[in-house]
């Protein structure tokens, strides 16, 4: 069962290729690249990275993370003051 927000995407082309184009956008600024970076060596560290077991690396804080599902580890809500 889909959520709310995948299904509204599904429905709506235009408005998922904007978002599409703007975490690309985000995804190459330095903060999205510390967070993916941090994600990719806290998976190598736990092992997990590459075996194709289906869990990621939480994004609980730096330097601490814990394994956990990929839609439980995504849909967690965003806590920075942008997004408040």
């Amino acid at each position: 069962m889909a959520s709310r927000t995948a299904n509204y995407y599904k429905q709506n082309p235009a408005a998922n290729k904007r978002r599409l184009k703007q975490q690309a956008k985000y995804n190459k600024t330095n903060n999205g690249l510390k967070i993916r970076t941090a994600a990719n060596e806290l998976n190598r560290k736990l092992g997990t990275y590459g075996n194709g077991d289906g869990k990621d690396a939480s994004h609980t804080g730096p330097n601490k993370g814990k394994l956990e599902s990929p839609s439980a580890n995504r849909r967690r809500q965003r806590t920075s003051k942008k997004y408040a």
